[in-house]
């Protein structure tokens, strides 16, 4: 796909190169790639990543000094508005019980509550957030939103600041989860963060797994103080065969599917930077390596 929107470039697959071949290369178009893979090629220009998470690559670029871009693509922020409106039905229309119950041939209709009623409290108001919220807002839902930085979004309450994490988290029927791994987000939803939130809450992550403190968060659905949660990102993936998230009742496990890249506009993307970039040398909006995104 690279190749065919990019002519007059040469797109060639890593491995495939010698060592003499890798003192060329000048531009690394990656995934997720271990840092060591990067780390091959002395002479690079700067690396445009096709995934909007880079946490792997920060330290690495940040060592070399390295422009870093991320992937900014709004068909990707569409998908995982998406996502985030499936899944958040999927929790306030009772599938988890209604599934369970189906196991047990039980037949038990669940009070219906409406959309206007439930909060949807979104942690990340990037352009991944800022998309599901308003598809959010579309749908009825009474949604606020946690970002670093203030944020002003049509028809969601903001906050900031740790106290307005807590004023978010105490809310929300949902939590969702939209934030990069950094180092302040790691573990953002820890023992004490997730007993700051309502009784019997929802947590849906498609951020990555480790901003949720996994044990807090089985301790929490085995307390009964969350009652779901759906988990699209893990510490380790795939998940390994023997964690017990895959068997646990209140857990849905989903293998990293919320958003994925799409080849056709990420590859149309990748070549308009780098064409900018060979005809001016200007470069798209970089990650700062403090923040981390």
């Amino acid at each position: 796909m690279l190749a065919q929107v990019m002519p007059g470039e040469r797109i060639v697959d890593d491995n495939a190169l010698s060592d003499a071949e890798a003192l060329l290369v000048e531009i690394a178009i990656v995934a997720d790639p271990s840092p060591e893979r990067v780390a091959r090629f002395p002479h690079l220009k700067w690396i445009h990543s096709v995934w909007a998470g880079v946490e792997r690559l920060v330290p690495l670029a940040a060592a070399r000094q390295l422009p870093l871009v991320r992937l900014v693509d709004p068909t990707l922020a569409q998908t995982m508005a998406e996502a985030v409106l499936a899944w958040t039905l999927y929790i306030h229309r009772d599938m988890p019980a209604y599934a369970a119950q189906q196991r047990e041939r039980i037949w038990r209709p669940h009070t219906y509550v409406a959309a206007g009623e439930i909060t949807v409290g979104i942690l990340g108001l990037g352009e991944l957030g800022r998309a599901a919220a308003a598809r959010l807002v579309d749908a009825g839902y009474r949604v606020t939103g946690w970002s670093h930085s203030a944020k002003a979004i049509n028809g969601v309450e903001t906050f900031t600041g740790v106290a307005g994490l807590h004023m978010v988290l105490a809310r929300a029927n949902i939590v969702v989860v939209l934030l990069p791994l950094t180092s302040d987000t790691h573990h953002l939803l820890n023992v004490e963060r997730i007993a700051a939130m309502r009784e019997g809450a929802s947590v849906i992550n498609f951020a990555r797994g480790g901003v949720v403190d996994t044990d807090a968060l089985l301790h929490a659905l085995d307390d009964e103080k969350v009652s779901h949660a759906v988990l699209d990102v893990f510490d380790e993936e795939p998940l390994p065969t023997n964690s017990v998230l895959w068997n646990h009742q209140k857990v849905t496990v989903l293998p990293h599917i919320s958003a994925p890249t799409n080849r056709d506009s990420a590859a149309k993307i990748v070549a308009s930077n780098v064409a900018r970039f060979r005809a001016s040398g200007e470069l798209p909006t970089l990650v700062g390596f403090e923040r981390g995104y």
